[in-house]
């Protein structure tokens, strides 16, 4: 991250993504497939770390191996693009509203106060070794002596797939191959860029 002044002297934090080799593989079609999207590859990886299938299918769609293969779904034939064609940051606009995808940070298991922001129990007046426990899970004979679906408690937190949507464009720069895009953006090694259409 980092930040971006406008001619006002207004300052906006703002996320730097690197657009790394990005190419299109190949295009799913409604016939073949049942759908429409546009299969894209981004980086590169060492092909003794490849296993058989994926080589062959990188030979396939005639391109090296990617680290990073993902889908993108269109609506129709019109969205189909050339295999082989590049992706760089020229696809993009300043001012544009993109949807950014990625996975979060994980920070393993966590308590309740940390993952869902719980006040936690008092420090004194009778409390023996519950300062920080979640409290109750439920009623007892009334509702049904359970605890309900979607409790919220102590669990794994983070490391699943989140998406910002509506996030501007500040800047694009093909030289460097780069987006700059407002805000925070989630923790991943690589994000997917995906344009909004209106």
């Amino acid at each position: 991250m980092t930040a971006v002044f406008d001619s006002k002297g207004l300052r906006t934090p703002c996320t730097v993504l690197q657009i790394d080799r990005c190419q299109v593989m190949s295009n799913k079609t409604a016939k073949g497939h049942g759908y429409w999207a546009v299969q894209v590859g981004a980086g590169e990886r060492n092909p003794l770390n490849v296993t058989k299938p994926m080589l062959g299918h990188f030979a396939a769609c005639e391109t090296s191996p990617k680290q990073i293969v993902a889908e993108f779904r269109i609506r129709d034939e019109r969205g189909l693009m050339k295999p082989g064609s590049l992706l760089g940051a020229n696809w993009f606009r300043t001012g544009q509203l993109v949807d950014i995808r990625a996975n979060c940070k994980g920070k393993g298991f966590a308590g309740g106060m940390k993952r869902h922001g719980f006040k936690g129990q008092p420090a004194s007046h009778g409390n023996s070794l519950m300062h920080r426990a979640m409290g109750s899970a439920g009623q007892s004979q009334g509702g049904g002596s359970r605890v309900l679906p979607g409790k919220r408690m102590a669990g794994r937190m983070g490391g699943q797939r989140v998406t910002l949507q509506l996030v501007k464009v500040l800047d694009v720069n093909s030289t460097l191959n780069t987006v700059v895009v407002k805000g925070t953006g989630p923790d991943a090694i690589s994000a997917a860029i995906q344009t909004w259409y209106k």
